[in-house]
């Protein structure tokens, strides 16, 4: 066997272990879940946990077993109708806004699809020698499973955070550590720094296009902002000044009646949030979370400062944490909750993805692939905002610091924060 066969029979190996371990790290999100829970879609934007357990599934049935193992019958015909997201190159699809009608198929139905397609995977992966071109497929498939993992917790969240009873999805670990309030400012030198993924591992392609950016000097905080830092925002009456907002910004903020982060409410006088623990007090030491980037850039303004670019944030990332270290608050350690900071790190990863002012767009030199892989990325690349460094929903094998990650300017019901910078 040639090296590049030895590769990609290790590779094959590690991608087949990998699999096994993500989706089973999918059910165990949905534990706590109850069948009703899997159903509910509170808004557009949220997809019900049984529409991520197969859309997940029908991904690998569909880009994987389908084609290439022979004689390989299909669970059922309708789910490549019901449970394709968004590729247009796979035909036609059930309406995003209306993923919760779909009573049926029934959530233990779904979880013998996902049992039926994991045994033809394990089997074809631990029989077959894959082609590289496979192998890729199988390995961006993987992350895309972690992807909706994390997209389930918002979801999960979302659909919990609005019933009256604020339920509990799973207790929190909490630490009783002494947490690092100091906020200093790293600075960066002007210059001409390199952008993008370049090595020769897992990435996505909205990744590539490893370039060159000229950056003025600069300087970013060394931690995220905090929950009684922004509480400081909303006290001066920062949601009613219209001085720090974007007039876009402002417009949804009078539309909306916002008033404060989401999940955020007061009671007596008193401010509470709602976690995947249940209804708490605000925890002042904790990382912000759940707001929107108007109301990042909102508060970046109050302060005299701004958010980083893009481009600034991966060059401080990569300048003063590029290893992830071991305080790093990620889906592993099952917090489940932004962390306060213990010690020095730099809080570039987990905790709580962060707002920048970069739109997303593609590198220079960036071409989608072909077909309906090729509609991973490219085709969002218009009126979203990057965000970069995992949060605390995010598996810690699943983070780079060249790890673009893209919302609408308005959502904040994903686990995002943000971290200030200014020119010198």
């Amino acid at each position: 066997m040639s090296n590049t066969g030895v590769l990609s029979s290790q590779k094959q190996a590690k991608l087949l272990n990998l699999f096994a371990e993500v989706r089973a790290q999918t059910e165990k999100i949905c534990e706590p879940l109850q069948p009703e829970d899997f159903v509910v879609q509170p808004v557009v934007d949220v997809s019900p946990p049984k529409w991520h357990l197969a859309h997940t599934t029908w991904f690998f049935e569909n880009f994987v077993l389908k084609g290439n193992v022979g004689g390989y019958k299909l669970f059922d015909d309708d789910y490549h109708y019901l449970f394709n997201s968004y590729y247009e190159t796979e035909g036609e699809r059930w309406i995003r806004a209306e993923r919760g009608t779909l009573s049926r198929p029934w959530v233990n139905e779904i979880m013998s699809y996902r049992a039926y397609v994991n045994e033809h995977m394990l089997d074809y992966l631990s029989k077959e020698e894959l082609s590289d071109e496979l192998l890729d497929v199988l390995e961006i498939g993987i992350n895309h499973e972690q992807q909706h993992q994390e997209l389930m917790l918002y979801d999960i969240k979302h659909i919990l955070g609005i019933n009256p009873l604020f339920p509990v999805y799973r207790k929190h670990y909490t630490d009783s550590q002494l947490p690092n309030l100091e906020s200093n400012l790293l600075k960066i030198e002007e210059g001409i720094y390199e952008i993008g993924f370049e090595e020769n591992s897992f990435h996505f392609d909205n990744e590539e296009g490893r370039h060159r950016v000229f950056l003025e000097a600069f300087e970013i905080q060394d931690r995220l902002v905090t929950v009684g830092e922004y509480l400081e925002f909303i006290e001066a009456g920062g949601y009613t000044d219209f001085r720090h907002w974007l007039m876009e910004g402002f417009e949804w903020v009078k539309t909306n009646e916002v008033k404060a982060p989401f999940y955020w409410f007061k009671e007596d006088g008193e401010w509470f949030y709602f976690t995947l623990a249940g209804k708490e007090k605000l925890n002042l030491t904790e990382p912000i979370t759940h707001i929107s980037y108007y109301e990042a850039d909102a508060f970046a303004k109050w302060k005299g400062m701004r958010l980083p670019t893009e481009y600034e944030w991966e060059v401080a990332c990569q300048i003063f944490e590029p290893e992830i270290p071991k305080e790093a608050n990620f889906l592993d350690k099952g917090h489940l909750r932004t962390m306060p900071r213990i010690g020095d790190h730099k809080q570039f990863y987990g905790d709580a993805w962060e707002w920048t002012s970069s739109a997303y767009l593609p590198y220079p030199r960036y071409q989608a692939p072909e077909g309906a892989i090729g509609e991973y990325n490219g085709k969002f690349m218009v009126n979203q905002m990057v965000l970069r460094g995992g949060s605390f929903g995010t598996m810690q094998n699943h983070i780079r610091p060249t790890y673009r990650n893209f919302f609408h300017p308005n959502l904040r019901w994903h686990f995002t924060g943000f971290r200030l910078a200014r020119h010198t």
